[in-house]
């Protein structure tokens, strides 16, 4: 199984896989032997999200502090 680098994607993208992975896992489809790498994934692209929103949020406090 092959996964995009996480570095190289956008936080758009990064959602959207992850809503694909979640849809995938709740689908009576979803593959079992993959079921431990999805899992990796998702935690991956979750962590990536949560570090890219607290970036963007100290950037934009850190901006508004300086127009004061």
């Amino acid at each position: 199984m092959q996964f995009t680098d996480i570095k190289e994607m956008t936080y758009s993208r990064c959602v959207g896989e992850l809503e694909e992975i979640i849809r995938m896992m709740q689908s009576d489809k979803c593959d079992i032997d993959h079921l431990a790498a999805y899992t990796r994934r998702g935690a991956e692209l979750l962590r990536a999200c949560r570090e890219r929103l607290t970036a963007t949020e100290e950037e934009l406090k850190s901006v508004l502090e300086s127009l004061s």
